[in-house]
């Protein structure tokens, strides 16, 4: 899950930070936001928001049980409380793919996660890359530890005492 959310937390920056002043075509917003479904990106982003507001809730609330009730009533999962964060989210994410890619592209990428192998690969993708870190980790670690006996061993034939 962390790729993904390095990916939403990321794109959302992106976003705010550098975002076209030129709106994509109506035909690439459809096929992005096609997209955009396909990936279950809302999906993801819905389940950072309970996060998100449990790590708000004592700010706003300030240990007064009145509002902490009233507090967890209006962000119940499901509350319409999200509906707009969402569908901005959705809006921007689809524009940036439009942006990136031709509508011919979006639709082949779209086509390949919502096959069978595409949706087995995004449920595969945060395990993969944590597991491909792990092993980038591994090997920079032997590969610097080799490195460094290797340098030390040439610098002292060299005559350098180390």
């Amino acid at each position: 899950m962390s790729r993904r959310l390095l990916t939403i937390a990321g794109t959302l920056l992106f976003l705010v930070c550098g975002a076209s002043a030129q709106a994509p075509p109506p035909e690439a917003m459809n096929a992005a936001r096609k997209l955009v479904v396909t990936l279950k990106i809302a999906d993801q982003y819905r389940a950072l928001l309970p996060q998100l507001l449990l790590k708000l809730r004592p700010v706003v609330a300030q240990d007064r049980p009145e509002i902490e009730r009233d507090y967890d009533a209006l962000t119940a999962p499901g509350a319409e409380i999200y509906a707009p964060f969402v569908a901005s989210m959705i809006d921007q994410i689809a524009a940036l793919y439009a942006a990136s890619f031709t509508v011919d592209e979006l639709r082949q990428i779209e086509a390949f996660y919502a096959q069978p192998v595409g949706r087995k690969f995004l449920e595969k993708s945060d395990a993969l890359a944590q597991a491909s870190m792990q092993i980038g980790q591994d090997v920079g670690q032997k590969a610097a530890d080799e490195l460094n006996q290797r340098l030390i061993e040439a610098l002292r034939q060299k005559g350098h005492k180390l």
